[in-house]
């Protein structure tokens, strides 16, 4: 069971294009946010349609999978955990922030 601890899975649409950060060191890391759609019924039996948003981190050899194939509104598929991290802001407020730090990811199609 230890290996279902923290584990995301996620099929959704990228909501802008990844931003590549590359770092002194040379290595890179892809950020982007990912929606996943769900839908149910209201109390008058009409279809209700959402979308959630997720902030997706890649980091490694992925992030080269990213930069020359992930584009806007293309569908794909990612595997990861949950990540929290804090930052204080440039007038000191402090904000929190859930990413998901993907292992795996499949492409999946075109816009």
């Amino acid at each position: 069971m230890n290996t279902l601890r923290n584990k995301v899975q996620l099929i959704g649409r990228l909501g802008q294009d990844p931003e590549i950060l590359t770092f002194k060191d040379g290595n890179k890391m892809a950020k982007f946010s990912l929606a996943t759609d769900d839908s149910y019924k209201d109390k008058e039996g009409n279809k209700v349609e959402r979308a959630y948003w997720h902030n997706i981190v890649i980091k490694g050899g992925l992030v080269n999978i990213v930069e020359n194939y992930v584009n806007k509104g293309q569908e794909i598929a990612v595997e990861g955990k949950l990540t929290n991290r804090t930052y204080n802001t440039e007038s000191g407020e402090k904000r929190y922030v859930t990413e998901i730090l993907v292992n795996e990811l499949l492409l999946l199609g075109g816009k």
